[in-house]
C-alpha cells in the first residue's frame, strides 16, 4: 500500500488532478451501473402490484396486510365508535400499515410493502390525500402474477367475512358512491309482518328476476326492474327492502333527489355507477316533483329535471343491470309517466295492519300467550285500523305483560286511522301512457 501511495505521490498528472477526476468518473460509472443492474433486477426478478386509494380493494388490502401481524409492527390508527342495540357504544381500533416500507413472508414467499402517501395531491370529493400500496414479490414471468389474484382474493374474503351479517348503506357522493356509516346489522325478513302473502310474491319475483339476465339478453329487453310501494308511513316499505338487502346480501345505495347538488348528469352517472349487488332506493319519490309540469320548465338550469328523471330511468343513456325500488306516502300524486310499465314494473300497497297481521306481530313479541289472548288483540287492531308501527309502539309498552295489555286495550290503544285503500290494485299491468305522455 505504501508503494502504491508513493508511486500515486510522485506522478505529476496525478497530483495536478486528472487521477482524483479519473476516480470520481470510475465511482460515478459504477453507481449507474449498479442502478442498471437493479432496474433490470427489479424488470426481470420482481412482480409488483399497485393498488390506488381509489380503488374499491383498496381498504381491503389494508386490512388484509395487518391481519395477524403479517405486515408489520409499525402501524398507523382508525377508531371506530359503534352503537349497539341497547343504546350504549363500543369503540374498536383498526391498524394499518404506516406509510412506508415493510417486509412479511407469505406461505413462504417474500414480500415487500410499500405504502405511499402524496402530500401535495389529495381527492378532490373526499379531501382524502392520495393513497397507494405498492406490493413486491420475486418473480420472472406472467405467471407469477397470480400470487397476486390469491393476494386479493383472500383479501376480499376477510372483508366479506367481516360484513357477513351486516348490510351496507351507500350515498352518493360527488361522482361516487360512499358507504353512510357503519355497516348495519341485517334483519331477517320475516321480522317484516307484511299482509298475506305480499312479502312473500315481492321476493318471488326479485328472485326471478336476479336469475333471469340470460333470459333478457336473448330476448333484446334491458335487464332491469322497478318496483314501488306505496302506502301510509309506517306500515314496513323502508323495513322491508332493508330486509330484502340482507335476503339477498345486497347493499343499498340511497339516492336522494332532492340533494341541491343533483342534477340530470349526476343522476344519469350516479345510476351508471351503481356498485354490484346493491338496491338502488328512491324514497318519497312524490316529494321530488310535486308538480312535474313546474319542474319541466326548469330545464335550461344545471337541476335535476322530472324528464330528466324518466331518462335516466327508461332512456337511451339509462342503465341496466339495475334493482331500483322507489316508496310514497301518495300515490296520487305521481305522475302516470313515472309508474308507467319499464320504469316501475311491480306496484304493491303495503298499507295498515289487518286481523292476520296484528295477530302475527302479537305473537312475535308474546310466543307463548294464550290463543285467546291473541285473538282479543287481534280483533281490536286489526283491518286497518293502525300502522304496524303503531301497533309496535304499544306492544313495546307491555313487553312481558300480554295479558294486561289486552285488559287496558281502550286506554292502551290511540283513537283509530282508517283509511281508503288507493284504486290501483296491489300487482298490476300499468297501460302505456296516453300519446304526448313522456
Amino acid at each position: 500500500m505504501e508503494v502504491v501511495q508513493s508511486l500515486l505521490d510522485s506522478n505529476p498528472y496525478f497530483s495536478a488532478g486528472a487521477g482524483l477526476a479519473g476516480i470520481g468518473v470510475a465511482l460515478t460509472m459504477l453507481r449507474r451501473g449498479l442502478n442498471v443492474a437493479t432496474l433490470v433486477a427489479q424488470r426481470k426478478l420482481l412482480v409488483t402490484l399497485e393498488v390506488t386509494s381509489k380503488d374499491k380493494a383498496y381498504p381491503w388490502v389494508l386490512a388484509w396486510l395487518n391481519a395477524e401481524g403479517r405486515a408489520t409492527q409499525h402501524v398507523s390508527v382508525e377508531t371506530i365508535i359503534r352503537q349497539k342495540t341497547n343504546g350504549s357504544t363500543s369503540t374498536e381500533y383498526l391498524y394499518q400499515p404506516r406509510p412506508g416500507r415493510h417486509f412479511f413472508f407469505h406461505e413462504g414467499r417474500p414480500f415487500m410493502v410499500e405504502r405511499t402517501r402524496e402530500k401535495q395531491m389529495i381527492d378532490m370529493t373526499s379531501g382524502a390525500p392520495w393513497e397507494t400500496v405498492t406490493i413486491t414479490t420475486p418473480g420472472m414471468s406472467q405467471q407469477d402474477m397470480s400470487v397476486f389474484n390469491d393476494f386479493l382474493r383472500n383479501a376480499q374474503s376477510l372483508a366479506s367475512k367481516r360484513d357477513d351479517d351486516k348490510t351496507i348503506i351507500y350515498t352518493a357522493w360527488g361522482t361516487e358512491w360512499r358507504p353512510f356509516g357503519h355497516p348495519r346489522r341485517k334483519r331477517p325478513l320475516d321480522s317484516v309482518i307484511l299482509d298475506t302473502d305480499k312479502g312473500e310474491s315481492l321476493v318471488g319475483d326479485v328472485t326471478e328476476f336476479l336469475q333471469s339476465s340470460q333470459w333478457y339478453i336473448e330476448r333484446g329487453i334491458p335487464y332491469r326492474r322497478g318496483y314501488l310501494l306505496h302506502g301510509p308511513p309506517g306500515c314496513g316499505k323502508s323495513s322491508f327492502i332493508t330486509a330484502l338487502a340482507g335476503e339477498l346480501d345486497y347493499g343499498i345505495c340511497i339516492l336522494n333527489l332532492n340533494d341541491r347538488g343533483m342534477t340530470d348528469d349526476r343522476l344519469a352517472y350516479a345510476l351508471s355507477e351503481v356498485p354490484q349487488q346493491c338496491i338502488v332506493l328512491l324514497e318519497d319519490i312524490d316529494a321530488a316533483f310535486p308538480d312535474p309540469t313546474a319542474s319541466r320548465r326548469m330545464e335550461t338550469d344545471s337541476y335535476l329535471t322530472f324528464s330528466g328523471l324518466l331518462n335516466t330511468l327508461d332512456g337511451v343513456a339509462s342503465s341496466e343491470d339495475r334493482l331500483l325500488f322507489m316508496t310514497t306516502n301518495h300515490l296520487d300524486r305521481l305522475d302516470p309517466a313515472l309508474i308507467r310499465p319499464g320504469r316501475v314494473d311491480y306496484i304493491e300497497y303495503i298499507g295498515h295492519a289487518t286481523t292476520p297481521q296484528a295477530r302475527k306481530l302479537f305473537t312475535t313479541f308474546y310466543p307463548e300467550a294464550s290463543t285467546a289472548v291473541a285473538d282479543a288483540w287481534a280483533d281490536a287492531t286489526g283491518e286497518g285500523r293502525y300502522s304496524v308501527a303503531t301497533l309496535q309502539g304499544v306492544l313495546m309498552r307491555y313487553k312481558d305483560e300480554p295479558t294486561r295489555l289486552v285488559s287496558e286495550l281502550e286506554s292502551a290503544l290511540p283513537p283509530p286511522q282508517v283509511l281508503a285503500v288507493p284504486a290501483l290494485p296491489s300487482m298490476q299491468s300499468l297501460t302505456e301512457p296516453a300519446p304526448g305522455e313522456l
